[in-house]
């Protein structure tokens, strides 16, 4: 990612915690000129991410992050398929269970999980995305397993050769997926490599593997093969998944869940 697409995400991110803002006080918070973030403000103006204010700035709620044209930003994607995607994570957090040692991997879907996870089960949590660990911390009946390492703001990530051993130590009752495509032949994919060891050791951590996609997911090819669709035992996602789909899931044996 580059300065320019961390500092639109970090600008993006301000909106949203302050729900609106001043050229000069974005200056400010990124520490740089106003002419900079009037150029950055424009950019996102050209896309309708924000509104146009004179002088301000604030996000545009209608506006619906697809990532397909400028690469994956945890941030925009968490705000897509929103109904479609609290379902998802609300199903995928009811089926944990006491005493469960659970892995959440990196992505949107998964964040809508972490949202759901109840209060007074206890739980052990592996996670190595910034993320999932600010939702549960606070909980005190999870036991929490972070894995550190280089971040990467874009996905909230951390990646390291360390991370990659700690994963292939744990052994998972469950493990909760997320891709950035699922295609019948192509597999499943997502938008970077640095994601991929990390993604593939956690599958391989878990003695139930579960995959959580909404259905915008289903028939989009991202360029980092994960693994093939067969190795999930359960997938679940959300009503708007073609009849196709569900019976091609069905015919691998894959335990389908639609909410």
């Amino acid at each position: 990612m580059s300065k320019k697409d961390e500092r639109l995400n970090r600008l993006i991110e301000i909106l949203k915690i302050q729900n609106g803002a001043t050229i000069r006080e974005l200056a400010q918070l990124l520490d740089v000129s106003e002419m900079t973030v009037r150029r950055d403000l424009d950019t996102l103006k050209a896309k309708n991410m924000i509104l146009d204010i004179p002088g301000a700035a604030v996000l545009n709620t209608q506006y619906v992050y697809e990532g397909e044209d400028d690469g994956y930003q945890l941030s925009m994607a968490t705000h897509a398929h929103v109904n479609e995607k609290e379902r998802i994570g609300m199903f995928a957090a009811s089926l944990i269970q006491p005493d469960d040692c659970v892995i959440i991997d990196n992505g949107s879907t998964v964040e809508y999980l972490a949202d759901n996870i109840a209060k007074d089960t206890k739980m052990t949590i592996f996670t190595c995305n910034l993320n999932i660990l600010n939702k549960i911390c606070n909980n005190h009946n999870i036991s929490i397993i972070f894995g550190g390492g280089y971040y990467h703001p874009d996905t909230t990530l951390f990646e390291s050769s360390e991370n990659i051993t700690l994963i292939k130590n744990i052994r998972a009752t469950k493990v909760f997926a997320s891709a950035a495509g699922v295609h019948e032949t192509m597999g499943v994919t997502c938008m970077n490599n640095y994601e991929l060891e990390i993604k593939q050791a956690i599958i391989q951590s878990g003695a139930e593997k579960i995959l959580l996609a909404d259905s915008s997911k289903f028939g989009v090819i991202k360029p980092c093969f994960i693994t093939d669709i067969d190795i999930f035992d359960r997938i679940i996602t959300d009503t708007n998944i073609s009849e196709e789909w569900i019976q091609l899931i069905r015919d691998k044996g894959i335990h389908l869940d639609i909410v």
